[in-house]
């Protein structure tokens, strides 16, 4: 009996991960708009989430951490080139829209309305993804100067813009669509013309002085796996075309 209980233990052993496979002690700099759905694909790793941008000025400054994850290729391209970290993987797809408080005081119906004057417009700073993407988009329409004008606050990270509408400090903001799916009770949705879409990739890589590189490598394949694709697609992600 008890050679069939070691023999069980052992093969549970084999089935199952150890504890640094799931992503166990190591720490992830993941973008903002991945805050809600990284932790359900593995709840073990330390998260630090902010802006693309700022989290690879930490890296670039020596802070610790395991793996990158960032919603431009940007950031991640510009670190691989560098050697800082390993080469990146496309792993989800994003696309922008509007979002309005519930009650919508300014009656914002569409994009264009945003160039009326008095419209309250909060947008992330130029120097992160959703602050690029979004001038992107405004470009593409041939509205950019009209709608910047109304532009009363510059966010670092897409989570500052859907506080500030979500509490009626802004008549409207740009943010991905997954960031609205998730305060979808709090604010409105306005959708933008899908041919003006700039393309949003996210990228994730293991960071090249981690001292934890078969744990990093795990959780990068966990994103990957098909349990990974499936909750990033439940939480309104896109996903690239395998190749």
């Amino acid at each position: 009996m008890r050679r069939l209980v070691l023999a069980a233990a052992a093969l549970a052993a084999l089935a199952l991960p150890a504890a640094t496979t799931a992503g166990g002690g190591i720490t992830v700099f993941a973008a903002a708009s991945l805050t809600g759905v990284f932790p359900q694909i593995a709840s073990a790793p330390r998260y630090s989430f902010a802006g693309s941008d700022q989290l690879a000025a930490q890296l670039r400054a020596g802070a610790p951490a395991d793996v990158y994850a960032a919603a431009s290729p940007k950031y991640p391209e510009l670190l691989y080139r560098d050697g800082l970290v390993r080469k990146p993987a496309v792993f989800a797809t994003n696309r922008l829209v509007v979002i309005v408080p519930r009650s919508n005081p300014a009656g914002i119906r569409s994009v264009y309305d945003l160039q009326r004057a008095g419209a309250k417009l909060v947008v992330g700073d130029a120097s992160v993804p959703i602050g690029s993407y979004t001038r992107q988009i405004l470009d593409t329409l041939g509205i950019t100067s009209d709608v910047l004008r109304n532009v009363v606050s510059e966010e670092t990270d897409v989570k500052g813009i859907v506080a500030k509408v979500a509490l009626g400090e802004a008549d409207a903001g740009f943010v991905y669509a997954t960031d609205a799916k998730a305060v979808a009770s709090k604010v409105r949705t306005l959708g933008l013309p899908a041919w003006a879409q700039p393309p949003i990739r996210y990228e994730i890589a293991v960071v090249s002085a981690t001292s934890r590189a078969a744990a990093a490598r795990a959780f990068v394949s966990r994103v990957l796996s098909k349990r990974g694709r499936t909750l990033l697609v439940r939480a309104g992600f896109g996903l690239p075309k395998r190749k």
